[in-house]
């Protein structure tokens, strides 16, 4: 993939995700399908279709 980071070439859509539950952690808008879920009506793959994604908050 030429011109993307190496996460995504290796598969990993948000290189900021983070799994559920992570302390210091929160919802926001997938900003690859803009929340909606969806992206030329196919499923988005980073956000798997919910529209949100889990990332990390704050610099600490």
């Amino acid at each position: 993939m030429r011109g993307k980071p190496a996460q995504l070439a290796e598969g990993k859509a948000n290189p900021d995700e983070v799994p559920p539950g992570t302390p210091g952690a929160g919802e926001h808008m997938c900003h690859r399908c803009a929340g909606t879920g969806m992206i030329d009506g196919r499923t988005c793959p980073e956000c798997g279709g919910t529209g949100k994604v889990t990332t990390p908050i704050g610099g600490g």
